[in-house]
């Protein structure tokens, strides 16, 4: 069933609440609307689709463990819909179901049982690096590639290639995180930066969610992951991209 924050000024940021508890539906409802949010709660993958392809939705809180579901999929199909935030409702054990939703391209989780106060902070830091991200994403639209150590990364279609002429595919997060890289070559980003240049997850696992990213793209462009030449771990302090960058405008 689907329901709607009454009297909700179209302007609020619209959420869609996926899970199939009534009370954690009811409860979220209200406190989000509460706080200036318009909100859509449905309780299973087939309405969160019919909703999400139906209403313009700012960003969506999605139960892992819907009965007879899989959330995973779930995330994906959403993320393979559009570029739309996605937070997690998980249990306090699921970790590797976590890992995985974010590698699927989830932007952060809150673990059951939670706090309305904590989850609306998070949707609103997520939302805010999403802004951030969009505002970055105008800034360079005057550049067409990244050249380096006979890659190249293609900005407009999004393709990155490798020195032998093959095309390699990025998740959208190793996109941002190597467009973050090449933006700034030879300079030590912190884990923070490149959290909010790559809208990856801000809470209490986010630096392994970084490194986890790191880790995917260097398996990707190095040569040999594990004695990077290119992403280099500045000890304490973050990653340094170690190549020369060529910009083409």
């Amino acid at each position: 069933m689907l329901g709607s924050g009454l009297d909700a000024a179209q302007t609020q940021p619209h959420v869609l609440v996926v899970d199939d508890d009534p009370a954690i539906r009811e409860l979220l409802t209200d406190y989000l609307c509460d706080n200036e949010m318009r909100v859509t709660s449905v309780g299973n993958g087939k309405d969160m689709l019919t909703a999400f392809d139906s209403e313009a939705i700012d960003i969506v809180v999605l139960d892992l463990k819907l009965p007879g579901e899989d959330g995973l999929h779930l995330a994906r199909q959403l993320r393979e819909r559009a570029n739309v935030p996605i937070v997690l409702l998980t249990g306090k054990n699921e970790e590797a179901d976590r890992v995985m939703g974010l590698e699927f391209g989830a932007d952060d989780y809150v673990t059951k049982p939670f706090s309305p106060r904590e989850l609306l902070a998070r949707l609103r830091a997520v939302m805010r690096r999403y802004q951030v991200s969009a505002e970055i994403n105008v800034q360079d639209d005057k550049r067409r590639a990244f050249r380096f150590a006979g890659w190249e990364l293609n900005l407009r279609t999004r393709r990155l290639t490798a020195p032998d002429g093959q095309q390699v595919e990025l998740s959208n997060h190793e996109f941002s995180l190597l467009v973050a890289f090449c933006s700034a070559p030879q300079r030590v980003l912190s884990r923070d930066q490149l959290l909010s240049m790559t809208r990856l997850h801000n809470a209490e696992v986010y630096d392994r969610t970084v490194d986890v990213q790191v880790l995917r793209l260097r398996r990707k462009i190095e040569p040999d992951a594990l004695k990077p030449a290119l992403i280099l771990t500045e000890r304490g302090a973050g990653y340094r991209f170690a190549a020369t960058v060529d910009t083409l405008f």
